[in-house]
């Protein structure tokens, strides 16, 4: 698979700007897999330069009102329409307030102008494992809105995403929204990557805590994407730090478990056990911070 385009120019196609969701729609429904949506278009472009995809139809959905969205709703959490960009997102004040681990994925990706341009459900509809929303996403029980004329579907990121660049997408689908739940009360969350020296991530963590000085009401949250096909949470680990107990013995049990659960791949950027030395190396520098604040 080639990330590097061969070419200068795309493939021929026919270009629909439509007025509605309805038509939307009802273009979808009439071209299935000859159609694509372009909302950003930065992965959308580079797929077709890379003649990785060549759509008959490119509908450009940029334009529609209510789309380009972004609300929180207090004890519901946050609404984001298909449109919304990477810039928009990190500058909403609910977001950094109370997700802050999608905060740091959406100020992490690419550079002011990518971000400018990129919107998160672009970022998981690509489905590269090191894409920067599928972490932060999973760890907060997001769930996408898939909408076609015969029916609405609700999936969690990490159901959506079926390997690398597979998604359970149909061609009748369109995305209208990602459904954030609001996070666990007077908790804490932090995104962090590590990069091969180039735009592919290697490890990606997403991490959530809350009452870290109670075990009793501690919750922990942990999500990692970059480092197998598909965004993973375990929640095997997350209930070791229930327990009370020193955060290194914690820690020390709960990083086998993890590493079988995530089960590191090799590929051209890095090898699984690369990948298992900073997973334990993120993993526990994540959790010190959030539990005692270093």
């Amino acid at each position: 698979m080639s990330f590097g385009s061969p070419y200068l120019t795309l493939p021929e196609f026919q270009y629909i700007r439509p007025k509605s969701l309805q038509e939307i729609l009802e273009l979808l429904d009439r071209h299935g897999e000859e159609a694509r949506i372009l909302a950003g278009g930065v992965a959308l472009i580079s797929f077709m330069k890379e003649r990785l995809v060549a759509p008959t139809y490119v509908i450009d959905i940029k334009a529609l009102k209510g789309f380009n969205r972004i609300e929180h709703t207090p004890g519901k959490g946050l609404s984001i329409g298909p449109t919304t960009t990477m810039t928009e997102i990190a500058a909403y004040e609910p977001v950094k307030q109370r997700y802050g681990a999608l905060h740091d994925a959406a100020s992490l990706v690419g550079d002011i102008t990518l971000r400018n341009r990129a919107t998160l459900v672009g970022n998981i509809c690509e489905a590269l494992p090191w894409n920067d929303g599928l972490a932060s996403l999973t760890l907060f029980d997001a769930q996408l809105t898939l909408k076609s004329l015969q029916s609405e579907r609700l999936l969690r990121v990490e159901e959506f995403i079926k390997g690398i660049m597979e998604t359970d997408l149909r061609p009748d689908e369109v995305i209208t929204s990602i459904r954030i739940p609001e996070p666990p009360e007077n908790s804490r969350s932090i995104y962090v990557k590590t990069t091969s020296r180039s735009e592919f991530s290697i490890a990606n963590i997403g991490a959530l805590v809350s009452n870290p000085k109670t075990p009793k009401k501690r919750l922990v949250r942990l999500a990692y994407a970059a480092a197998a096909p598909t965004p993973i949470r375990v929640p095997e680990a997350e209930e070791v730090f229930r327990r009370p107990g020193k955060l290194s013995d914690l820690m020390d049990e709960a990083m086998p478990i993890i590493i079988e659960k995530v089960a590191p791949m090799t590929d051209m950027h890095a090898s699984s056990e690369y990948r298992t030395h900073l997973i334990d190396i993120l993993t526990r520098k994540v959790l010190k911070e959030l539990m005692e604040g270093k």
